[in-house]
């Protein structure tokens, strides 16, 4: 269509690609709200469920942890449970986000802002 017209033909392809890339960053930030994962602290006695967009769901606690004695160290656990849900979230939300840009004809090493 744009054949002949040299750099304007590779200024369409390339708004082409952005418009691609907007709606499958628009499906990506659905899907987020989807994907859970499950952070875990104490060996899995403390654990929580959180969102990709790190959103937390819920949290379960090992009944053994019950004890006044322990409520310093079921908070610490609970504490690094939420933050290794976290992490886990950032990693699939940046697994989910890099699918963005598979088969797009991008400069190898572009960095997307995300």
């Amino acid at each position: 269509m744009l054949k002949g017209l040299g750099q304007l033909g590779d200024m369409a392809k390339i708004m082409k690609q952005a418009q691609e890339m907007q709606t499958r960053m628009g499906e990506a930030q659905a899907r987020l709200d989807d994907i859970e994962v499950v952070g875990e602290a104490g060996a899995g006695l403390v654990k929580v469920t959180a969102s990709a967009k790190g959103i937390v769901k819920g949290v379960a606690i090992d009944p053994s942890l019950f004890t006044a004695e322990e409520k310093e160290v079921v908070e610490d656990l609970i504490v690094a449970a939420i933050q290794d849900a976290q992490a886990r979230a950032g990693a699939a939300a940046q697994q989910e986000m890099a699918k963005i840009t598979e088969g797009l004809d991008l400069p190898p090493g572009m960095k997307m802002p995300f």
